[in-house]
């Protein structure tokens, strides 16, 4: 008992149970991007309105730092079992580079969007070390930029924070 007044009032564990970082929405709000499907039509991000999205930015290239995170987000909305409906992916595309098609199939349901890079720059916040491409972001229900996931990240880890997510959001 002692040991544990000991570490609790001395030594105050930090408490931080989360990987990702948590973002105030308030300093985020979300912006009309100017976004398109690949085939042209407008669609905005709050089309996704109810879900939560998991969102990376990067390059129509999709080097293979962008083809890890679209596997990632991939697998990590499977794992999710039937909560899995409750996620979107989506990879906002930065410039006019073609995506390949066999790219397109194998991450089909992923929403690929082309989008205002300058608008996305300012909204998406990065450690001063990293850019925008580096991370995975997640998007509440009611459209909301709240979390940001490290440059890197460790997709068992994302994993938890995610199930954390739609346990403490789940209605009834």
């Amino acid at each position: 008992m002692l040991l544990s007044y000991l570490f609790y009032f001395v030594i105050k564990p930090e408490g931080r149970t989360n990987y990702g970082v948590i973002l105030d929405p308030r300093s985020y709000p979300m912006p009309k991007l100017d976004a398109r499907l690949l085939g042209g039509e407008p669609k905005e991000l709050d089309a996704y309105h109810g879900k939560w999205i998991m969102l990376q930015a990067d390059s129509g290239d999709c080097a293979e730092a962008c083809k890890k995170k679209l596997y990632d987000m991939r697998q990590l909305r499977l794992i999710q079992g039937k909560e899995m409906e409750r996620i979107e992916r989506v990879w906002l595309i930065t410039d006019d580079k073609p995506v390949d098609t066999v790219l397109i199939r194998e991450y089909d349901g992923t929403r690929m969007l082309t989008v205002n890079v300058d608008k996305l720059k300012s909204w998406l916040p990065s450690d001063s070390n990293t850019s925008i491409s580096d991370h995975i972001y997640m998007i509440d229900p009611l459209g909301n930029l709240m979390m940001r996931f490290p440059k890197d990240a460790d997709p068992n880890r994302i994993k938890k924070d995610i199930a954390k997510l739609l346990k403490a959001s789940a209605i009834g």
